[in-house]
């Protein structure tokens, strides 16, 4: 049975590579920014894969396994990405050769998500690919129905047993994180950090 589980995790990065652009912002008084407006923001090209978030230079991991723990899709970000919104671009991503020949499969039997997946687009995306949605509502989602009454339609479909199983994706995570290249990420390139996470990933199907 193939059923995907996604999750991300977020990487803190160290680099010592120069060529990267400043833009200076000075200020006489008053408080710091926050993280989101800093006195000094780094413009980093798209193909490094970093991002600023809330934890500084950070690059984002995305990841789908199957029932074992077998990861079937990898995409590397900048970690201010959004989870939800990479949905769709890991799962288009999923490729499992069939042993009998033909067609490889790239459509899940069904997701397994936390709540940062719980939008709209994704539940309707889902859908029209005919996988299923394990996927909790949001509090502020289950709020809005119930205030709008009649009106707020019905909650959609959630298998409370199965999401159980989510704890796999988890475990997929801490395995990959004992590598420390992966854990603490030095490399300037994401395709260069994304092939050490396809490497840690062959191994977990080689050993399983």
């Amino acid at each position: 049975t193939l059923t995907g589980t996604c999750r991300s995790m977020r990487r803190s990065t160290v680099r010592t590579s120069t060529g990267r652009t400043f833009r200076a912002l000075t200020r006489t008084q008053g408080a710091l920014s926050n993280y989101k407006n800093l006195p000094l923001v780094e413009v980093e090209p798209d193909g490094h894969g970093i991002g600023r978030s809330r934890g500084g230079l950070t690059t984002k991991v995305h990841y789908a396994v199957d029932g074992n723990g077998r990861p079937l899709s990898i995409v590397v970000t900048g970690g201010q990405r959004n989870d939800g919104v990479m949905l769709e671009t890991v799962l288009e991503d999923i490729r499992v050769p069939r042993l009998a020949g033909g067609a490889a499969r790239s459509r899940p039997d069904a997701v397994l998500a936390d709540k940062a997946y719980a939008t709209g687009v994704n539940r309707d995306y889902l859908r029209q690919r005919r996988i299923g949605a394990v996927i909790p509502e949001k509090t502020t989602e289950i709020s809005s129905r119930k205030r709008k009454g009649s009106r707020g339609g019905r909650p959609p479909k959630f298998e409370a047993e199965k999401y159980k199983d989510r704890n796999v994706v988890e475990r997929a995570f801490n395995l990959m994180k004992q590598w420390r290249g992966l854990a603490t990420r030095y490399d300037k390139l994401a395709v260069t950090y994304r092939a050490g996470v396809v490497i840690a990933a062959i191994l977990t199907w080689l050993r399983i």
